[in-house]
Order: C-alpha cells, then sequence, then structure tokens
C-alpha cells in the first residue's frame, strides 16, 4: 500500500465513516494537535530519563493514539470498532503524579520553564496537550466528543508539569521561580 492517496490535493481529507471534510476543519486541528502532542511526549521519551518515565510516556503515546482515532471519527457514520478511553486512564495520570508529588518539595511559587533541556521538552508537551485540550473543548460545542478525552487531557497536562518538576528534581535542574515585577 503506498502512503500517498492523492485524495486530499484539493484540501479534504477523509474521516472514519468516509465523510470528507476540509484539512482546516477544526475535528482535524483537534486531532492533528493531538498528533503534535504525541510527538513532543516521544521527545521527552528519547532524553536520558529513567525507565519508568519512559514506560509511562510509551502508555500515554497509546492512550493519545486512542484519543486520536476517536476525534478522527464521524460519530455519526463510523461503525469501525475503535479503542476508547477509559477512567482507569485518567486515574493512571491521577496515581503517577501522586507518586511523583510525595518526592518533590511543596510549591510554593510559578516556576519559569526551563533549566535543563529535558525539562523544557516537558513544557513544550504541556503547552501543546494545552492547545489540544481548548481545540477539543472548542469541537464539543458543536460535535459529539467523549467528555473523558477532556477529562484525560486536562490531567494529562497537569502529569506533564508534575513530570517537569520531577525531572528537574532527578537531573539536579534549578527550579527558577517566577518573581514577579512590581
Amino acid at each position: 500500500m503506498k502512503i500517498y492517496t492523492k485524495k486530499g490535493d484539493s484540501g479534504t481529507t477523509q474521516l472514519i465513516g468516509g465523510t470528507r471534510i476540509p484539512k482546516h476543519a477544526l475535528r482535524i486541528e483537534s486531532y492533528g494537535t493531538i498528533d503534535e502532542l504525541n510527538s513532543n511526549i516521544g521527545l521527552i521519551r528519547d532524553q536520558e530519563i529513567n525507565s519508568v518515565y519512559k514506560s509511562q510516556l510509551i502508555e500515554i503515546q497509546d492512550r493519545l493514539f486512542t484519543i486520536g482515532s476517536s476525534l478522527a471519527a464521524d460519530p455519526k457514520k463510523s461503525t469501525m470498532k475503535l479503542p476508547e478511553i477509559d477512567e482507569t486512564d485518567v486515574t493512571f495520570l491521577e496515581n503517577l503524579m501522586d507518586k511523583m508529588d510525595e518526592e518533590l518539595p511543596e510549591m510554593k511559587f510559578f516556576v519559569l520553564p526551563g533549566g535543563h533541556t529535558t525539562v523544557s521538552y516537558c513544557h513544550l508537551a504541556r503547552c501543546v496537550c494545552r492547545r489540544a485540550e481548548r481545540m477539543v473543548t472548542h469541537l464539543k460545542e458543536t460535535e459529539e466528543v467523549d467528555g473523558l478525552i477532556l477529562k484525560y487531557l486536562n490531567r494529562l497536562s497537569d502529569y506533564l508539569f508534575v513530570l517537569s518538576r520531577k525531572l528537574t528534581q532527578d537531573l539536579g535542574a534549578e527550579e527558577q521561580p517566577w518573581k514577579p515585577r512590581m
């Protein structure tokens, strides 16, 4: 099978279910941003980090493919059986954050992103996750979207922030507090 079909040359793409829509449609932007997020998480996973985090990130990438397939399906026409996000996926992220939080100092200030390249990658992924969440929220205003997707994305951005703090600690980097100029 060739990777190119030439069907999108006119600026449309096909959803699961056969519906063709413009490539700039909010549904396409939504799952495209999920794909971008997944690639950013792959970049974090490619860093010299603890294998425990790498395993967590692989699980998260799998869930993002699940979310992407859900968003790529026409909710009215698709009959294809697709994997689904589950409440346990949200709980998984919460448990990971709770475990990392046990080893982190209490947050007493906002933190400026940075301090180490790997930490910065976490912050970039967190920002892309928030953008994906905003897009999916917008999409949900007019089209059918599984509510667990939004819940998962909300938790995932929190997870990426906590992971950035934990990696700051693990890598011996310094958290730079934001000190607003008054």
